[in-house]
């Protein structure tokens, strides 16, 4: 009998000595797939429903490969005639339904749905994903488990070799699993796993893209983009402008930014905005910050916390030069990006 599921990963795994994930990288992760492929899994495998992660031997995967081929699901078949040549466990992750995960397995699954556009940020659930994520240095030997790095670097060094580590954290860079269509990214170090990368974006040096966040469509990046915030479509962030995440102090305000903004070098939001928004360079809006509203004569109508104003589109931000107090008014022209900058991403 056919099962629908969420989503299904099959790929190559990496442990540490305790025999946790501390990665698994899915070559072709898929969302929704038909039911004979489901069926095709349940099938061929010891999977018996709901969410679970199985490591698959050879005989698995001959198993796994005919049955998918008979289900018509070609290049998945082809990845699991592949991956029998594998020397690393060989992982099939099956997510029944969108719930919180409960192993890393499932937690890089998520991350690589996002980085491979198959799942926006904030579309699946994420809960509890830090606790599940091992400490990982992630090194020119691979990843490895922190507290086994000591060991690994006396091993490489008697054998006259040096581990150079790239980095120590839950998370690894996303290019090292996905590089999607139509970016350029200046520094691969500065965009984790799980971000979203919208066709078209692009990230220069200094731009950073945390992971459940990232753009939608063509955007210039050049400032920070922070855990779950959305850019949209045609939208520039400048030179070391900021956006807050909720996880930075942004409460209950989902900080976001519509289509066509403009966010000023060194400027910064703690709330969200609407489409066609513009931030002056070096204006930095937190929710609390107290906001002079003015009509097309530049007069003072009222004045609000910003986070009154939060999602309203059509609105230019200015601090008055004279005063030092944050204005708002309409904001009359949208940004238009150089299309020569993305054309041939």
């Amino acid at each position: 009998m056919s099962n629908s599921i969420f989503a299904f990963g099959l790929g190559v795994g990496t442990q540490n000595n305790e025999n946790a994930w501390l990665e698994v990288f899915y070559a072709a992760p898929a969302v929704n797939p038909e039911n004979t492929v489901v069926d095709a899994i349940l099938e061929s495998t010891n999977y018996e429903g709901g969410n679970a992660t199985l490591i698959l031997e050879e005989a698995d995967l001959n198993r796994l490969h005919l049955a998918l081929l008979k289900a018509g699901n070609i290049e998945q078949a082809e990845l699991a005639s592949k991956l029998k040549a594998s020397k690393q466990p060989v992982v099939l992750c099956v997510l029944a339904e969108d719930a919180a995960p409960t192993n890393p397995a499932e937690v890089h699954l998520k991350l690589q749905l996002i980085s491979n556009r198959l799942v926006q940020p904030h579309n699946t659930v994420l809960d509890g994903m830090f606790g599940l994520l091992v400490n990982t240095a992630w090194t020119s030997d691979g990843p490895i488990d922190v507290k086994e790095l000591a060991d690994r670097q006396l091993a490489a060094r008697m054998e006259g070799r040096t581990i150079e580590v790239f980095s120590v954290d839950k998370f690894p860079k996303m290019a090292n699993f996905v590089v999607p269509s139509g970016v350029r990214i200046g520094d691969a170090s500065r965009i984790r796993l799980g971000a979203h990368l919208g066709e078209g974006t692009t990230v220069m040096h200094e731009g950073f893209v945390n992971f459940n966040a990232g753009t939608l469509g063509v955007s210039m990046v050049e400032g920070r983009i922070s855990a779950g915030v959305v850019v949209g479509n045609g939208s520039d962030l400048g030179g070391g402008c900021s956006t807050m995440g909720t996880l930075s102090g942004g409460g209950n305000i989902v900080i976001g930014v519509g289509k066509e903004c403009l966010i000023g070098a060194n400027a910064g939001i703690g709330i969200g905005l609407g489409d066609r928004c513009t931030i002056e360079s070096g204006l930095y809006i937190t929710a609390g910050s107290k906001v002079a509203v003015l009509d097309e004569n530049n007069k003072v109508v009222s004045t609000v916390k910003a986070r009154e104003l939060s999602g309203q589109s059509d609105l230019l931000f200015r601090r008055n030069s004279e005063t030092g107090a944050i204005e708002c008014k309409t904001n009359k022209t949208a940004i238009a990006l150089n299309e020569a900058l993305h054309a041939h991403n």
